[in-house]
């Protein structure tokens, strides 16, 4: 199986941050990427329904003959990876908000996570924040209808701005000093947020860590791709092909993207 392919999903395009960081540092593996826009955001979705989708992009994703899925979605792997990873038996990678170096690192002892209902809400990233984060005040701030205008490939009008000042601004009077991305749509905020932001205050997310994560297990499972070529990248979204085109065509050579109804 080391020449098979890295599956990723997401509800969109946002998992593109995550695959981003994987072909960077895996140059030559293969992926293919499921983009769900058409129930985007997962984070307004009751667990059921998570839980039902997060199933059926992962069964497409097994049936293109994957040898690994990233689970490149806040919202799905709180929810969602527990369960996949007792009905398949392929490594999942999840993502979780990057609050413990975030916690280590902090001076002030409060550190924001701009994030999802369907993050903030879920049993493991409660236990992550218990786990991780003693002696740390948590500001927590719903993104409300951040990915909606992602999905749109708006990142940089002034309502975007507007908006992200409102989840933001409470946090900096709060006196943060981290401020933790706890969805993958959120790293294509960054430009933004570094305006707005003091500059005391540093962005983190989990991609490349993810990245990391990704090499390691298909190291320790024997599943890396060991030819020199570059891999090849296929994308597939059930939304807007030409906003995901936008966000991929000239991040890797060997890309392509395609509309499919799934």
């Amino acid at each position: 199986m080391n020449g098979n392919p890295i599956g990723i999903f997401d509800s969109g395009i946002g998992g593109t941050s995550i695959w981003k960081e994987i072909q960077t540092l895996m140059p030559n593996e293969d992926c293919i990427y499921l983009a769900d826009s058409k129930n985007a955001p997962y984070g307004e979705k009751p667990h059921e329904e998570i839980v039902k989708l997060s199933i059926k992009n992962t069964e497409y994703l097994i049936g293109k003959g994957c040898k690994l899925i990233v689970v490149a979605c806040n919202t799905a792997t709180t929810n969602a990876i527990g369960h996949l990873r007792t009905q398949y038996d392929i490594p999942f990678i999840g993502i979780e908000p990057a609050i413990k170096p975030a916690a280590l690192h902090s001076e002030s002892k409060k550190v924001g996570i701009l994030a999802t209902r369907g993050t903030l809400s879920s049993a493991l990233f409660h236990s992550t924040s218990q786990n991780h984060a003693a002696g740390i005040e948590i500001i927590e701030r719903q993104g409300k209808g951040l990915v909606e205008l992602i999905e749109k490939g708006d990142l940089e009008s002034d309502s975007l701005k507007l908006l992200l000042n409102q989840f933001v601004q409470p946090m900096v009077a709060k006196g943060i000093d981290y401020l933790v991305l706890g969805c993958t749509h959120y790293p294509y905020l960054i430009p933004i947020l570094r305006e707005i932001l003091p500059s005391n205050v540093k962005i983190i997310d989990s991609g490349q860590a993810v990245a990391r994560q990704t090499k390691a297990i298909l190291g320790k499972q024997n599943l890396n791709n060991t030819l020199d070529a570059k891999g090849t990248h296929h994308f597939y979204t059930n939304g807007s092909l030409e906003v995901l085109e936008r966000f991929v065509l000239n991040a890797a050579p060997k890309v392509t993207a395609q509309y499919l109804d799934f």
